[in-house]
């Protein structure tokens, strides 16, 4: 019974020489915690869902233009080219919007708006 206890003692003092048998039980017995354990034990470690941008603009070229997704919450009322407009206009300065169209979910509600502007520079000449 004395030797029972003695080699209890070392596994939880890790007394046991390197490369002895209990050496190489107690190093088994803790890989095998840590890579079987997750598939056994939820510990709700998923990543927290990101939100593309907080302002809900996000910006991405497409050729020659450039393509805003503007959060459906940030634009005033309803989504006319003046209210796009005036939504992209604190990030992008004076642009022109070339075109836009709603982005909608899988119920088909509108979630957001993808708006394509180009970039145009009024030149004035000095008379």
């Amino acid at each position: 019974m004395s030797s029972i206890w003695k080699t209890i003692r070392g596994y939880i003092w890790w007394t046991h020489d390197r490369g002895s048998l209990h050496y190489d039980v107690m190093v088994t017995l803790i890989l095998a915690f840590i890579f079987v354990t997750p598939r056994f034990v939820n510990f709700k470690d998923k990543p927290v869902e990101r939100t593309p941008h907080q302002t809900g603009v996000v910006v991405y070229p497409d050729g020659q233009l450039l393509v805003y997704q503007i959060d459906k919450s940030a634009v005033s009322g309803t989504a006319t080219q003046e209210s796009l407009l005036s939504a992209v206009e604190p990030y992008a300065g004076e642009v022109s919007i070339e075109r836009y169209e709603p982005v909608k979910d899988a119920r088909g509600q509108v979630t957001a708006y993808k708006v394509w502007v180009s970039r145009w520079v009024e030149i004035r000449r000095k008379t």
